[in-house]
Order: C-alpha cells, then sequence, then structure tokens
C-alpha cells in the first residue's frame, strides 16, 4: 500500500513538472522574464535615463546653515568626557542645560544641580525607585563608582560654564 501511494505522489510530481515546463514555467522566465527585460532596455536607452536635478541657491544655503547650527550647538559647549556624551547629551544636551540648538529636549535641565542630588536620582533611577525606561536602560550595567564619576562630572557643569564664559 506504501508503495502505490509513493508511486502516485511520483508520478503527480512528475506529471506537475512536465506541466509547468510546458507553458514556460517560472525557471524559463514567464511574465516575470519580460518584465525584467523590459526594466533592462530601459536602463540601456541612454535617451530614457534622467537628470538629477541641482538644488537651488536658497536650498544649498538652507543646508549651510542647518550645519553651522548643528556645529555651533557643540562649538559653543565646554568639554564633556565621552561617557557623557554617549549616555546623558542625546536627551539632557551637550551642556546640560536641557535645550540644544535652542529646542527644548527630552530630558531636563541638569546644570546648576549639586553633584549629591544627581548621585542620588542616579540611584533611584538605576533602582527603579525613579521611573523612567530610558535611565534604568542606560544605568543598568553602570557600577556606583561610574554613577558617582557621571554625577560628579555634572555638578562641575557651572564651573565650566562660567570658565567658558570667562575665556570669550
Amino acid at each position: 500500500m506504501k508503495n502505490i501511494i509513493v508511486a502516485f505522489f511520483t508520478l503527480l510530481t512528475v506529471g506537475i513538472m512536465a506541466w509547468t515546463a510546458s507553458i514556460g514555467g517560472a525557471y524559463h522566465g514567464g511574465a516575470h522574464g519580460k518584465i525584467i527585460k523590459d526594466f533592462g532596455d530601459t536602463i540601456t536607452n541612454a535617451a530614457t535615463i534622467t537628470t538629477i536635478e541641482e538644488k537651488s541657491d536658497r536650498e544649498k544655503e538652507d543646508e549651510a546653515l542647518s550645519a553651522l547650527r548643528d556645529k555651533a550647538g557643540n562649538a559653543g559647549a565646554f568639554k564633556v568626557t565621552q561617557e557623557y556624551k554617549s549616555k546623558c547629551s542625546s536627551c539632557h544636551g551637550v551642556n546640560g542645560s536641557g535645550f540644544q540648538n535652542g529646542k527644548k529636549m527630552m530630558g531636563p535641565k541638569l546644570i546648576g544641580q549639586s553633584a549629591e542630588i544627581i548621585y542620588k536620582d542616579l540611584l533611584d533611577f538605576k533602582a527603579g525607585r525613579k521611573e523612567n525606561m530610558v535611565m534604568k536602560g542606560l544605568l543598568m550595567q553602570l557600577t556606583k563608582e561610574d554613577l558617582k564619576r557621571l554625577s560628579d562630572e555634572i555638578g562641575e557643569f557651572p564651573a565650566r560654564a562660567e570658565a567658558l564664559k570667562n575665556a570669550k
């Protein structure tokens, strides 16, 4: 009985393969092959290739102005560690002001807070006593020493800002 069933399915499979091959099956191009061929013909025809239009002077000026604004947002800031830049600046700003390029950022203002308050808040976020999934995710892998180092750096922001202002 098993042999009869296997023989039936084998004959059925061979029959379907022969029928597919006789109508120009999927592997012989079929309708899809014509579409690909047409697509290839349009690429080789130089008359149909369109050129990219140049941007207007106004668009170029706007792009240059936008690039300058981005640079100015970072250039006016005081030096911070790479750890602060990678963990904190995207939400709290390069200088901890909560603003960047004149726009309010997601995180609150940090500059002006003492290192002790920042450290306590960081510990609370890490422990889950303060609810913020972004903060908890960022702080999960950091040790207490890392948190202390970050809070000390943030606590120095007012002095760094004053020194930068006096240097200008």
